[in-house]
């Protein structure tokens, strides 16, 4: 675990490294606004209520597991860069493991970007994290891409397939510890899900390293099992840099491999 001392000291590095992520972020919305105020006709839409975390599995296994979706749901794939994203074939699984089997424990994600420690928290969400660490411990992240990013607010990983519908084989539920006001802060680690559905969480995840809003539906908010206790800065990073087609959703133009996820 981490050394309170430690923590401290990543507190302080982290709110300076978000001060200024939240600046540059301020500035990118304003030039953005600007250039769209010059097109003729066009209509803007802001705010993170426009996107939505889901799960869209074809036959509700969570095998197809999340995608971060737009405001207008589409089919359409982003335009690619050069090079496709790495994808594995990881051992799939026939059902999610019991809630009883989840621990307090520490995961170290190390990415291609750099490491992000995450501390899980198994009594305010025991089946999401016993699902994680099953995961976690069985390799089945290792090699695994981020395939969709948020540029001001939240990274999602956790797709063998790295198309957004990938899973383990497995759905779970039901929703736990959602925040009330439906603010997901910096610093968050949070299981995403199909719309309406608090039963089809699966292995994809997202890392907010930015406060957002993401209003309930009808099923309510999204899991929250883990806190990110080291690598804010690298998200951020990752963040500012955009993403590949420049579109509010879509493929980091900065790859983020997990190379390997570590529990200890």
């Amino acid at each position: 675990m981490v050394s309170r001392q430690a923590r401290e000291a990543e507190r302080r590095r982290q709110e300076k490294a978000r001060a200024r992520f939240e600046r540059a972020a301020k500035v990118r919305r304003e030039r953005s606004i600007v250039a769209a105020a010059l097109v003729a006709g066009l209509v803007i839409a802001t705010g993170a209520a426009a996107f939505l975390l889901t799960n869209d599995s074809a036959d509700g296994d969570g095998s197809g597991d999340t995608a971060l979706d737009g405001a207008t749901p589409t089919t359409d794939a982003p335009t690619p860069l050069s090079e496709p994203l790495p994808t594995t074939d990881p051992e799939l699984y026939d059902a999610p493991p019991a809630a009883s089997e989840a621990t307090a424990a520490t995961v170290t994600l190390e990415t291609s970007a750099g490491d992000v420690v995450v501390e899980l928290d198994d009594a305010a969400a025991p089946q999401a994290v016993a699902s994680f660490e099953r995961l976690v411990g069985d390799g089945f992240y290792d090699g695994t891409a981020c395939h969709r990013l948020l540029p001001d607010s939240l990274l999602q990983c956790g797709d063998p397939t790295a198309s957004g519908m990938g899973g383990p084989g497995y759905s779970f539920g039901p929703i736990e510890n959602a925040p009330t006001d439906g603010v997901y802060p910096a610093g968050t680690l949070a299981m995403a899900r199909p719309p309406g559905d608090g039963e089809g969480m699966g292995s994809q995840f997202f890392l907010v390293f930015a406060d957002v809003p993401l209003p309930d539906d009808a099923a309510g908010g999204y899991t929250v099992f883990g806190t990110v206790v080291q690598g804010l800065d690298v998200l951020q990073s990752v963040g500012a840099a955009g993403n590949d087609t420049g579109a509010t959703n879509g493929r980091p133009a900065t790859d983020v491999i997990i190379e390997k996820a570590v529990i200890s």
